[in-house]
């Protein structure tokens, strides 16, 4: 993906290795908080923090594969598309992330806002 640091869509919000296999980690930047998982696979993926339905705190829900299940209602939400699976509805917004040297970088503007920047 190339040199991250410059760039200013994109902010580093962990060290890969500080991040827990298979569980949740909050994080916080300026307006967004977001749900923050590594997965057994070693994929990083990250999502809005607040599950639709009762604005249960998805980092700290149980995850099985590439889902995460809403601590509140047991809500299961894909980390890939942010959609809550049938036959519950809703979704969360999901974040592009990238790992470069050791740490973490999620996009936290919008595409849109991206594009006009570029």
């Amino acid at each position: 993906m190339g040199n991250l640091k410059g760039d200013n869509s994109w902010v580093e919000v962990a060290k890969y290795d500080d991040l827990p296999v298979n569980s949740g980690k909050t994080v916080r930047f300026k307006d967004k908080e977001l749900a923050v998982f590594r997965l057994t696979s070693g994929k990083i993926l990250a999502i809005e923090n607040r599950c639709p339905h009762k604005d249960g705190v998805l980092a700290e829900g149980i995850v099985s594969g590439e889902y995460v299940f809403c601590p509140l209602h047991d809500r299961k939400i894909d980390l890939t598309s942010g959609l809550v699976q049938l036959p519950d509805t809703g979704c969360v917004e999901t974040f592009d992330v990238s790992v470069e040297d050791g740490k973490v970088y999620i996009a936290l503007l919008e595409k849109s806002e991206i594009a006009a920047v570029k």
